[in-house]
């Protein structure tokens, strides 16, 4: 093959479905004068037919043999091919070209910048990094396909993941064509540690001093792991407590008697949690008397039976049982489930979900607050700061919020195809929910108390970009995701990982390979990243852009600070924020 270029220094010596082989005798030779090859340079190789395989070195090795009795080296290159260039046109996959290559040599760095640039039009390009080995290479991606399908951000602590998430976000969000104030993306952050304040000081911030979230729009799952004791499986708790939120939809609903009786425990329709408490209470104390009747008195002394049309009382009165036995009734057999009830309610940390705010907030209110269509404040973005959400109810929190959003985007697909049957946008106004530590609520876990969030975002997994809302995960451990959600990303942004079994796992989920350059993902440095899928033309290993207004997510400097002198904490005042 060499005699067929006398300039030539370097030959494919073997060509696998996902390697190329090729030995060279001078690597100071086969080189280009403005860059030195290393791990990750591309290379070109052509083949009789105008075609260019452009590829990615993985590792080199030396070969050492005896040629007349002298010693002779050879460098020897295995690379990844990565695509063709047919015609000037990038095209993903390299199992086109003839056999044998005629020639290899690096990759021009103006050919590789040419590559990224012309894969994509100018209105889709969305970028946010540039090439890890030359910074002057920008990598666009295609903002459609970026955004339109679901992305997970993984890497160890300290890798830079917040700060690559609010680079994402910030630059869409200044992204315009016009010379409005605001443009139309929409993002809700769920911040789980409380960093993305800083990064967004205009953002519809919500934390657990403004957040209120309608206890009556939780679902039948969601209800029951809050009140019930779901180890116990006691089905008298979850008959009556489903009996008492559906009658009492009923009673409070102002509609028609048709209507009135489609109600069922789903509905996301008013109920009065204290009227639920008190329903609770009488039928614990409820007696049956020797008629096998369940009579009541109410405090004038009259006395009337558990029927059909006396029930509504069990709601707003205290009653007082007139039966003579306990045997046959629910008499002492709710008393847990009643204390469940009266200390959920009565706990302030709760307030935020079961306060009277709860009650009172409107759907509409609802809706604007988690969108950012707040009438005094509208805003692209939303971080719900869930730093002070007791732990106990953090997923039925993460879970009530995911579903109104995704049923948002149901209801608002269905209301544009009933105005236009022709209408080929699903929904003009798309929506992105970022979990940031995803594992925290939606992990490999069965535990009960993961049920409803894993249940929320596994829907929005799996059905939401039909409906414009799509998600980001972000996580230091991805092993521990729950893989129906993690497996339908298709972008990757995967930074250092030193734990073997995330590596293994991020490995066997991404959608493309580049071979042995994936093992780099222990040794990248803070802001490097694998970046891979369907929106980027060539996996690539990329330095992410800094973000101007970082999050608050810098490590504490412990030797400094215990280098400084001692400094009092005051004590009640710490006490005062806990009791809140």
């Amino acid at each position: 093959m060499a005699g067929q270029d006398t300039n030539l220094n370097a030959e494919v010596i073997s060509v696998f479905p996902n390697k190329v082989k090729i030995s060279v005798p001078d690597l100071n030779e086969f080189k280009l004068a403005e860059e030195h090859l290393k791990v990750g340079s591309y290379l070109r190789i052509c083949d009789s037919d105008d075609v260019i395989l452009l590829a990615i070195i993985e590792n080199f090795s030396i070969e050492v043999s005896e040629k007349n009795g002298v010693p002779d080296r050879n460098y020897i290159l295995e690379a990844n091919p990565l695509g063709v260039i047919r015609d000037g046109v990038f095209e993903r996959g390299g199992d086109s070209i003839a056999i044998p290559p005629k020639k290899v040599e690096p990759a021009k760095i103006e050919e590789i910048a040419t590559i990224f640039e012309d894969s994509l039009e100018s209105k889709e390009k969305f970028t946010f990094c540039s090439l890890s080995q030359n910074k002057e290479i920008k990598i666009p991606v295609n903002g459609n396909k970026f955004f339109n399908k679901h992305i997970a951000i993984v890497g160890s602590t300290g890798s830079g993941k917040s700060h690559t998430l609010a680079t994402i976000i910030q630059k869409a969000v200044s992204a315009k064509n016009d010379t409005f104030d605001l443009n139309n993306s929409h993002a809700v952050i769920f911040d789980i540690h409380s960093e993305y304040k800083a990064a967004f000081p205009n953002a519809n911030l919500i934390d657990i001093k403004n957040l209120v979230l309608p206890y009556w729009m939780l679902n039948s799952d969601e209800l029951e792991e809050l009140f019930l004791d779901t180890e116990a499986n006691d089905h008298n708790q979850r008959n009556v407590f489903k009996q008492a939120i559906v009658y009492n939809r009923r009673l409070k609903f102002t509609g028609s008697a048709e209507d009135q009786g489609k109600l069922h425990y789903d509905s996301p329709l008013f109920f009065d949690l204290k009227e639920i408490t008190q329903y609770v209470e009488n039928r614990n104390n409820e007696k049956k008397n020797t008629a096998n009747n369940i009579p009541w008195e109410d405090s004038n002394g009259n006395v009337f039976d558990f029927e059909e049309e006396t029930i509504p009382r069990l709601f707003t009165e205290k009653l007082t049982p007139k039966g003579t036995s306990a045997s046959g009734t629910l008499n002492g057999k709710l008393i847990n489930f009643l204390n469940r009830l009266e200390n959920k309610i009565n706990d302030k940390r709760y307030n935020f979900l079961l306060g009277k705010k709860s009650a009172e907030i409107s759907f509409e209110d609802t809706l604007k607050q988690l969108l950012g269509y707040k009438d005094d404040n509208k805003s692209n973005v939303t971080v719900i700061d869930l730093s002070g959400v007791p732990f106990e109810v953090l997923s039925i929190t993460v879970s009530l919020i995911s579903r109104i959003l995704f049923e948002y985007g149901y209801f608002y697909k269905r209301l544009r195809s009933e105005k236009d049957p022709e209408e080929k946008i699903n929904n003009d106004i798309p929506l992105l929910l970022v979990y940031e530590e995803a594992h925290k609520y939606v992990p490999t876990s069965d535990l009960v108390k993961y049920r409803a969030s894993k249940n929320s975002i596994e829907r929005i997994a799996k059905e939401g970009r039909k409906y414009g809302v799509t998600l980001l995960l972000t996580s230091q451990r991805p092993s521990e995701i729950s893989e129906t959600i993690f497996s339908q990303c298709n972008n990757f942004v995967a930074m250092r990982l030193t734990n073997p079994n995330d590596q293994n796992y991020v490995k066997k989920l991404l959608p493309d390979t580049l071979g042995n350059l994936i093992e780099k993902m222990p040794s990248l440095k803070a802001g490097e990243a694998l970046l891979i899928g369907e929106s980027v033309v060539l996996p690539s290993i990329v330095q992410i852009e800094k973000c101007p207004l970082p999050p608050s997510s810098n490590d504490i400097p412990y030797w400094e600070l215990w280098k400084d002198e001692w400094k009092d904490l005051d004590i009640e005042e710490l006490k005062n924020e806990w009791y809140k």
